[in-house]
């Protein structure tokens, strides 16, 4: 009996909402997406087209691409954001904190785990050798990122300028990555205002052959959920602050700006507001911020959760994770370190991804009336420009980390850069980094396979006792 009236509730939802899909089959759904959101934003997005609009017939391509673009002007990771928008889309808030929830979940699960072993394994031969071939592949992987986004940033002699001054000033400057992107946004929304075509907005891939089919589930027309209103935007904006700022400023109340877990807190909320750009471009300034400033974790180590990451499904920017983790381990006060770590690690994820759904929820309505407007594409297409200079400088600066055993600073004259001690040259890893190059730019061979081989060659290379 109870089953008949869930299953009457589920239609009767799905008829009000338009498209006849239950709540149940979106959960299943979403969990699949999940659990195969492996690759980075490029491998998780294509896997949701796949599932959404291929299998499924949810979303018209159109409406797809439409999605994609808000989540392109907002900060943080746009692949879970364009989950949470398109399950919000098609079941309301419900819809969208079980999609973007879902999606995060089996990376939470996974770098905490992963966290656990590193912590309590790390040293032991074996495990570093693993470790040890994950950061050579990860290298790799991010340099593939820079030619990637810059095949299809850099179209014309101004953005490649505009990737250029970029890195130059992330690299050798020092200059923080926010001032880059805010300037690259002002240039190029004054630039696309005055007419300047090297400004318009970059073009994502064309319609599918099944939008026809898709348009008959969720259809164009805009649900009145979606519709933009004061009061709604109220709601949501207290109830997902309260989320995000009580305790925050619970923290820093209670415990004080100089406590390990405020300064988590407050970190990794101002990057949940600067993230434009990807986690490739983000984790320029978290990793010189987190080793640099703060000195949470060793440069080594910041590799290493990024190897974690880039294994383990969900954003790639779930390593912030695992820089709480091993923040709150190394001060942990009165609580034990592991409990410390844990609930340093949660933290983290939480004012990260909290905003997210709030941008999401609050502007997604308003977002969309932009459509179109000139400014504001040729902001987005000089920030991805800027973005291709500063994921440059990752992968340099995780090269050099990767590659040499010392560096030597440069501080003088304005420049601020990190400078290779060339006889420290670390002829394993680069042999490591080399073959996984090849791979993936020569041989096409997927992310995984390139990860898991770099991890086997690295426990041979230990067995054999080259490092």
């Amino acid at each position: 009996m109870e089953a008949t009236i869930d299953k009457a509730a589920e239609a009767g939802v799905s008829r009000d909402l338009g498209h006849g899909i239950s709540f149940g089959e979106a959960f299943r759904v979403w969990l699949r997406v999940a659990v195969l959101s492996f690759g980075g934003p490029a491998g998780q997005i294509a896997v949701m087209h796949r599932i959404l609009v291929e299998e499924k017939n949810w979303i018209s391509e159109s409406r797809f691409l439409h999605a994609l673009n808000y989540c392109m002007l907002l900060p943080g990771p746009e692949a879970q954001q364009l989950a949470t928008y398109i399950g919000w889309l098609l079941h309301r808030t419900t819809g969208g904190i079980m999609a973007g929830g879902l999606f995060i979940l089996p990376g939470i699960i996974a770098i905490m785990g992963l966290s656990y072993i590193y912590v309590a394994y790390g040293n032991v031969g074996f495990v570093e050798a693993v470790f040890f071939g994950l950061k050579a592949a990860v290298l790799a992987i991010v340099v593939h990122a820079v030619v990637r986004v810059g095949k299809r940033a850099l179209r014309n002699r101004v953005m490649i300028a505009l990737a250029a001054i970029a890195f130059v000033a992330i690299f050798f400057f020092n200059v923080p990555f926010p001032i880059i992107i805010i300037a690259a946004g002002v240039t190029g929304y004054f630039g696309a205002k005055s007419g300047r075509p090297e400004f318009a907005a970059i073009e994502h891939g064309g319609g599918g052959k099944k939008s026809a089919a898709v348009d008959s589930l969720l259809g164009e027309e805009l649900p009145d959920h979606v519709r933009p209103s004061v009061g709604r935007a109220l709601r949501v904006s207290s109830v997902w602050l309260l989320l995000w700022v009580v305790p925050v400023a619970a923290l820093l109340i209670g415990l004080g700006q100089a406590n390990v877990f405020s300064q988590i807190a407050l970190f990794f909320s101002k990057m949940a507001m600067v993230t434009f750009g990807g986690a490739y471009a983000v984790l320029a300034y978290v990793a010189q911020q987190a080793v640099e400033h703060y000195h949470w974790l060793q440069p080594r180590e910041m590799l290493d959760g990024l190897g974690m990451a880039e294994t383990t499904p969900g954003p790639l920017i779930m390593v912030l994770q695992f820089v709480g983790f091993m923040a709150a381990l190394r001060d942990p006060g009165a609580l034990s370190p592991m409990v410390a770590a844990t609930l340093g690690g949660l933290l983290a994820t939480w004012v990260t991804f909290i905003p997210c759904f709030l941008w999401i929820f609050l502007g997604a309505p308003y977002i969309e009336t932009l459509r179109g407007n000139k400014g504001l594409a040729g902001a987005l297409s000089a920030i991805t420009a800027a973005v291709v200079g500063v994921i440059l400088n990752l992968s340099i600066w995780f090269g050099l980390h990767t590659l040499f055993r010392q560096t030597t600073p440069v501080r003088s004259f304005g420049l601020s850069f990190d400078m290779p001690m060339w006889g420290s040259l670390d002829l394993a890893a680069f042999v490591l980094a080399a073959a996984a190059a090849t791979a993936i730019f020569r041989l096409s061979i997927g992310m995984l396979w390139v990860l898991a081989g770099s991890c086997a060659a690295g426990v041979a290379m230990r067995f054999a006792g080259m490092v």
